[in-house]
């Protein structure tokens, strides 16, 4: 057995607890799966922050992780001008068969600039694209907590632009009208125990988007071009920074042309309407089932026809077919398609 190093780095977002140790724990999971680490292994770990960082000890995030039997250690980083900020280092040494050289170094998001010739590496991306009620969030969600990958709900982020448009008085359909606004937008995906939270101009908005009425909206500004723009550049840099699993309804076609896996899911629409009738009734929101059965019919029509990015199946997509399929089903076989794959 010998003794290695692997190094890590990744910035945070704000100075608080939640996000400190949401993203510490991103950074960790990533190095332990990246170098097939078992814990039991590990003898240290070296934390690191810059001085803007001091709402709680990286370490905590260790421990939670099960980090329980190393010894860790946070220090605070000396200054360097013009350094990147609100960044945590990691250095963790573990017991192994390996050689210093077979170590994976990881670096997330804009900590990639410190060693850019070590993030340079391969991360796997899931795209799983579908119409409204086939069932991908939930089976990129149930994916995404089995493997340890980020879960990229893009829907969501097209509900945020319409309940902005809703609550300024903005016509979704009016494309003049909703891009003189985009710069008023400041949209943000955070992670809490990796479950995607969106924050509409500060506030958290998870909730909220989750209406019938924001979802038709979602349907009208997802056709203007320069909102699918800033978009999509936004859930490119989120795949270069991660293993993701990413659902919507161009991932395959366009946001990720070239993602590890891609698979497309569709279901029977009479089963799809049944669908989003208990997620209301789960609610206690009454509903008409027909009216909800011919409101999905007008997505798919709008969605499909589209002129930008319109909903397909990419040529080397997998189809799976959800009708009287349980979630339990769907997850198996989709991580049995990216085991094979990976």
């Amino acid at each position: 057995m010998s003794y290695c190093g692997i190094r890590g780095a990744v910035t945070v977002e704000e100075n608080s607890r939640e996000c400190i140790l949401e993203n510490t724990k991103i950074l960790l999971t990533e190095i332990i799966k990246s170098n097939n680490i078992n814990l039991e292994n590990i003898v240290s770990v070296i934390f690191t922050a810059t001085k803007d960082i001091d709402a709680v000890y990286p370490a905590v995030a260790a421990r939670e992780i099960g980090i329980v039997n190393a010894g860790l250690m946070c220090t605070q980083e000396m200054y360097v001008k013009g350094s990147i900020e609100m960044c945590i280092r990691v250095l963790v040494n573990i017991e192994c068969d390996k050689t210093q050289k077979d170590m994976k170094h990881i670096y997330l998001k804009e900590a990639v600039k410190l060693r850019p010739d070590l993030a340079k590496r391969c991360f796997i991306s899931v795209a799983i694209d579908g119409p409204a009620g086939s069932g991908k969030s939930t089976a990129a969600k149930e994916i995404s907590k089995e493997l340890g990958y980020i879960y990229v709900d893009t829907g969501a982020m097209y509900r945020s632009v319409a309940l902005y448009c809703i609550h300024n008085g903005i016509d979704t359909k009016n494309q003049i009208s909703v891009e003189s606004i985009l710069d008023k937008i400041n949209i943000e995906i955070k992670y809490n125990d990796n479950e995607q939270q969106i924050y509409l101009n500060g506030k958290n908005v998870t909730s909220e988007i989750r209406t019938q009425k924001v979802a038709e909206g979602s349907s009208d500004v997802a056709t203007i071009k320069k909102v699918r723009e800033v978009l999509v550049d936004m859930q490119k840099k989120i795949a270069e920074n991660a293993n993701i699993v990413m659902d919507g309804r161009d991932i395959g076609t366009c946001v990720l042309p070239n993602a590890t896996v891609k698979i497309y899911m569709d279901a029977d629409v009479s089963e799809r309407a049944a669908r989003r009738c208990g997620e209301l009734e789960e609610k206690g929101i009454k509903f008409d089932f027909e009216k909800i059965k011919q409101e999905i019919i007008k997505r798919d029509e709008n969605d499909k026809n589209r002129a930008v990015s319109p909903l397909k199946k990419a040529d080397d997509a997998i189809f799976i077919d959800s009708t009287k399929k349980g979630i339990e089903d769907v997850k198996k076989e989709i991580i049995e398609i990216i085991r094979r794959k990976i």
